[in-house]
């Protein structure tokens, strides 16, 4: 067995032991999202964890999603306009924590070099399918 696998013994083959993800986020590849957003995904049936780095200036252009969103800001600093008409502001910097709540309309712009920790329910399908174009408008 290699490093990160777990072993499973018959008596638990029913138990979710087989849906048992265990992850290095070190060992893990990073996915270019634009040419200054990059993320690492780990998901399950009913819930999303990654880790999202953003070059300071990078913009994540307003979307909204059926996922609620908590994002943890590791390191750096996200200023995020939210509402319909982006009509609210917040700046999320280190150690501290943002709740979106599903539908809601979003942006952000990274203040500096950011590392975010992004928890999502239920997982961005639009993530795991390459439909995020929005990370690609400029409107």
């Amino acid at each position: 067995m290699g490093p990160h696998t777990m072993a499973r013994s018959d008596a638990t083959e029913n138990s979710g032991l087989d849906a048992l993800q265990y992850r290095v986020w070190d060992d893990m590849e990073w996915e270019d999202v634009t040419d200054s957003i990059r993320r690492k995904l780990i998901h399950g049936p009913r819930m999303m964890i990654a880790q999202v780095f953003l070059d300071e200036g990078a913009i994540v252009p307003k979307h909204a999603h059926e996922n609620e969103q908590i994002t943890y800001i590791l390191s750096g600093a996200l200023h995020f306009r939210l509402g319909e008409e982006l009509e609210h502001e917040v700046t999320v910097r280190a150690g501290e924590v943002l709740y979106i709540p599903a539908n809601l309309p979003h942006q952000a712009v990274a203040l500096e070099d950011t590392l975010d920790l992004d928890v999502f329910d239920p997982p961005r399908a639009d993530w795991l399918d390459g439909r995020d174009s929005y990370f690609h408008r400029t409107d």
